[in-house]
């Protein structure tokens, strides 16, 4: 019997089922990275805060499973196909150069299937819920892939506005899953999250302004220096707070819940003066972790408030 001709033992039948075993680990790791899943979660987090906004209970699982997974994969889709078209940029900054697309452990055509499919799967569940949460929903993915991603981020610093606009969908949709209509309540959560956008990018800029300038993407504060930047930060934040704080009193929060936003807010906005009056770069990256703590706790109250 020649060589080629034996029978694979067992021991090489199982060092094939592992590395198999391992490339599909890989696999599913890489998707699970393009989807953003911190980004994710926080943004499924206010469409829940929306939707419980209306007084609808925790205990409504049924349409609140649907709410939350039919937003799942219509922000994790955008999110993918933002990687997908982003992926030249990420391989020029070493920030992001061991993303799955620039490392190559995803083709190009893949991460395109897959973030189309979830997209589609996204947008048609939330058509099934209500024609105006699909609509909003829709909306925030048209925002985020199309008109940000596509369109203006290689092309101006403003391209943070639409990003924003994007990032106010969910919160929006999910108060009109709740109420069947666009109300004040609704688009005032929305223009917090808009507001509160420049917070988390423009840190986050400054942080990697080498990054970005390898890439070439335009961002505020290479184009308008660091002052300008900082000034816009603690404007951001000011309008933050009152775009919440206005949410929350009219859609009737009183006693503790109301407490609690107040202070969150004043501290949000004290640290946010005391890092633009007193900035250094650790500093500068507090602001950015303490804005996304107060987004979620933010939205958290909303919510229960509810």
């Amino acid at each position: 019997m020649k060589p080629e001709e034996r029978p694979v033992d067992g021991y090489q039948q199982a060092v094939k089922f592992e590395k198999l075993s391992e490339r599909i680990r890989i696999k599913l790791q890489a998707y699970w990275e393009l989807t953003k899943s911190k980004q994710t979660f926080l943004l499924l987090i206010t469409g829940w805060a929306g939707f419980a906004s209306a007084g609808h209970p925790v205990t409504d699982w049924v349409t609140m499973l649907s709410l939350l997974g039919s937003l799942y994969l219509a922000i994790s889709g955008s999110t993918v196909l933002n990687m997908y078209m982003d992926r030249d940029i990420d391989a020029r900054m070493p920030r992001t150069v061991k993303r799955p697309l620039p490392a190559g452990v995803l083709r190009p055509r893949e991460a395109l299937a897959f973030g189309s499919l979830i997209s589609l799967l996204g947008v048609v569940w939330a058509f099934t819920l209500g024609p105006l949460f699909g609509v909003v929903v829709a909306a925030g993915l048209f925002f985020h892939a199309v008109v940000y991603t596509m369109w203006l981020k290689r092309k101006t610093a403003f391209s943070v506005i639409p990003g924003g606009v994007s990032g106010g969908m969910p919160v929006l949709a999910g108060r009109v899953l709740g109420t069947g209509s666009i109300d004040i309540v609704g688009v005032l959560l929305a223009l917090a999250v808009l507001l509160w956008i420049p917070i988390h990018i423009l840190t986050f800029a400054m942080r990697y302004a080498k990054d970005y300038n390898l890439a070439k993407v335009p961002t505020f504060p290479a184009l308008y220096g660091e002052e300008r930047t900082r000034l816009v930060l603690a404007m951001s934040t000011i309008l933050t707070g009152l775009a919440m704080m206005l949410a929350v009193l009219l859609n009737g929060v009183r006693g503790p819940y109301l407490l609690a936003s107040i202070l969150s807010v004043v501290v949000l906005i004290v640290l946010a003066v005391l890092c633009s009056a007193f900035p250094t770069p650790k500093r500068n990256f507090l602001l950015f972790k303490a804005a996304s703590i107060y987004m979620l706790a933010s939205m958290l109250l909303v919510g229960l408030a509810g």
